[in-house]
């Protein structure tokens, strides 16, 4: 792969960095990533992975876009209302990079589809808004041996862990399933929080597909917007986890 005149521009700042060059941003043009829900996390993370040039990015949702969403699902307008949020999102993400495909999957994800569209993906980045999904994505994610992105907002907090399968603590190390309380009406959030949160999932992305820095591998990192504080909170596998235990 040659790098265009028009890509040497557009990555330029990718290419000064030490830490990604040419020879990085070639890998994440050829890189592919899922991204499941196209709402307020998923929305900034796939914004930020396109404009960094990953090669695909695959987005799946079966939702519309409705007016209440606006306040923080940055990748659609209200132009996109009563539009699919995966055709609503390629819309955006092509505007402002050609380079990249989307595939679309305007549906939810399943324990009967997930092995076939996982199988295409080099990371996946968990941007649902429900217990249910993400624990699905966690199962489908470790039978899959791919690496994965989990976050959660509400109201002014949201939180965010990165898991390598088999090595790393995974989301059912930390929560189980049958201590999770059934869900109610929403608090929030606010808007910017997944701006934040999601812009880190796309972080911790490249990082995880260029193997550079510390990805948030046993770790969660928490954020609260209300008093600006951000914490590290040191996690360990669970030996006993009936996902990824050992014991």
């Amino acid at each position: 792969m040659i790098l265009t005149d028009d890509q040497q521009q557009r990555y330029s700042r990718h290419l000064s960095l030490p830490e990604i060059g040419e020879k990085g941003q070639k890998k994440l043009l050829r890189s592919k990533v899922l991204v499941v829900g196209a709402g307020g996390l998923g929305s900034p993370a796939a914004f930020f992975l396109a404009a960094a040039g990953i090669g695909t990015i695959g987005l799946i949702d079966g939702d519309t876009v409705t007016l209440s969403n606006l306040q923080r699902q940055i990748l659609h307008t209200t132009a996109s209302i009563g539009q699919l949020k995966v055709r609503s999102a390629e819309t955006r993400l092509l505007a402002l990079n050609p380079d990249i495909k989307c595939e679309l999957y305007p549906f939810r994800l399943t324990t009967e589809n997930a092995p076939e569209i996982l199988a295409d993906y080099d990371f996946v980045l968990d941007a649902t808004d429900n217990f249910d999904s993400k624990f699905l994505i966690a199962r489908a994610c470790h039978h899959a041996s791919t690496s994965y992105s989990h976050a959660g907002i509400s109201a002014f907090y949201g939180q965010t862990l990165t898991v390598k399968p088999g090595q790393s603590a995974c989301f059912r190390c930390i929560f189980h399933e049958q201590k999770i309380h059934p869900e109610g009406i929403p608090a929030g959030p606010l808007g910017a929080l997944p701006g934040v949160i999601g812009s880190i999932q796309a972080t911790e992305a490249i990082k995880v597909l260029l193997s550079i820095g510390t990805p948030l591998y046993n770790t969660v990192m928490s954020y609260n917007a209300l008093s600006m504080e951000i914490r590290k909170i040191p996690v360990q596998r669970d030996p006993h986890c009936p996902l990824c235990g050992t014991a």
